[in-house]
């Protein structure tokens, strides 16, 4: 297995004003006091898991010396810049058409650069479940988190029928809800909040992969 990790880092963290600002948004801070920036952790939770030489970043061109200086170990050339943000899926679209040029049969993990996870073995154990699955078919994971209150602010994933254990598939994704209908969600052992996490094979058509983008797109 080919496993390349494509992180997602060129938001400028809005919503985490003031600490967060254009200038310096949120992954290149250190939120948690531990020394290390949120990407930079983002990185270290993929040990094991994928190679330094396999992991890419797509960012914006005025962060990428901010990306080189936190992350020395990531090759020049894998450090992708946006022209103009345009969200999540041409970001995804741009670094897998970068990827397959060269791995055709690469197994891709599409994060967010700003996710804070402290369980990081438990992560681990899933997202080595899910490289394992999209390895040997041509399913496409996405990873959900049990919701511990309701939330408006992010998607839901509603889970169908069981193919493995810890796996389901995917009956629909739920927009931004109303706190009602939150509050219906989370009751439900059925519905799991969106991480932003994805696996993909890079193999799969052009089309499929601009489907999956557009639901990514639309979940955030």
């Amino acid at each position: 297995m080919e496993t390349h990790i494509v992180i997602m880092a060129g938001g400028i963290g809005s919503r985490f004003w003031p600490m967060s600002t254009p200038e310096c948004p949120k992954q290149f801070i250190d939120v948690t006091g531990c020394g290390k920036s949120l990407i930079q952790l983002t990185v270290e939770r993929f040990k094991g898991l994928c190679i330094p030489d396999n992991i890419w970043i797509v960012t914006s061109d005025k962060y990428k010396e901010t990306v080189r200086k936190q992350l020395p170990s990531v090759p020049p050339h894998h450090i992708l810049t946006e022209p103009v943000a345009r969200n999540t899926a041409p970001c995804i679209t741009y670094a897998c058409w970068k990827i397959k040029k060269h791995h055709p049969h690469a197994n891709i993990v599409v994060t967010p650069a700003d996710a804070l996870v402290i369980n990081t073995d438990e992560f681990r154990r899933v997202i080595a479940k899910a490289l394992l699955m999209t390895d040997q078919s041509k399913a496409i994971v996405t990873i959900g988190i049990k919701p511990c209150r309701p939330e408006t602010g992010y998607g839901y994933i509603a889970a169908g029928e069981e193919v493995d254990q810890d796996i389901r598939k995917v009956d629909e994704f739920k927009e931004k809800p109303d706190l009602k209908t939150a509050r219906h969600y989370v009751d439900c052992l059925l519905y799991t909040s969106d991480a932003a996490d994805e696996e993909d094979s890079v193999d799969l058509g052009g089309r499929r992969n601009i489907k999956k983008k557009q639901i990514i797109k639309k979940k955030k």
